[in-house]
C-alpha cells in the first residue's frame, strides 16, 4: 500500500510539472501587440476585428493573453472624436460616418476584453491635442514605436493588419 502510494504521488508531481509546463508555454505565445499607423478605417475595422477574434481564440484554448493595440501618426485619428482639422490626420467622410460604431468596439476591448491601448504622445503633441481629447483608458506614451519595441523585446508578437 506504501509504494502505491508512493507511486500515485510521483505521477501527481510529474502531471503537475508537465500541465504547468505547457500551460506556461502556451501562455508565453499569448503575448501580441498590434500598430496602427494609417488613416484606413477600413483596415482599423479589421484590426479590431483580429483582435477579437485573437482573444476568442485564447479564451477556447484556456491561454491568459496579454493583448496591446499602439496607435501612432495617422492612428490618432482612431483615437478622438476631433475631427483634427488642419493637422495631417483630418477625419474623412468614411470616418466620420463609422466613428461610433468603431469608438464603441474599441471600448468593448478595452473595458470587457482587457486589451491595453497605447497612443503616442509625441504624434497626440505634434498637432496639439489636448489630452482630455483622447478616449477615455488609452494610455498616453511618450514614444509609440519605442513601446511596440520595448513589447516585442519583451517576447510579445507583432502584428499589422494589412
Amino acid at each position: 500500500m506504501k509504494n502505491l502510494f508512493k507511486r500515485f504521488a510521483q505521477s501527481l508531481v510529474i502531471a503537475s510539472a508537465m500541465f504547468g509546463a505547457s500551460s506556461q508555454a502556451a501562455d508565453d505565445g499569448a503575448k501580441v501587440v498590434y500598430h496602427v499607423d494609417f488613416q484606413d478605417t477600413t483596415r482599423y475595422s479589421a484590426t479590431l476585428t483580429s483582435i477579437n477574434n485573437i482573444l476568442n481564440f485564447y479564451e477556447t484554448e484556456l491561454m491568459e493573453p496579454e493583448v496591446h493595440l499602439v496607435f501612432v501618426g495617422y492612428g490618432l485619428r482612431f483615437t478622438t472624436d476631433d475631427n483634427l482639422e488642419n493637422t495631417p490626420y483630418k477625419a474623412d467622410e468614411e470616418l466620420l460616418k463609422r466613428r461610433d460604431e468603431l469608438k464603441g468596439r474599441l471600448n468593448a476591448l478595452m473595458t470587457v476584453r482587457g486589451v491595453k491601448v497605447e497612443l503616442c504622445d509625441k504624434t497626440r503633441d505634434e498637432v496639439g491635442l489636448p489630452k482630455d481629447k483622447v478616449y477615455k483608458g488609452i494610455e498616453l506614451t511618450p514614444s509609440g514605436v519605442a513601446k511596440i519595441a520595448i513589447l516585442q523585446s519583451q517576447g510579445f508578437s507583432y502584428l499589422k493588419i494589412q
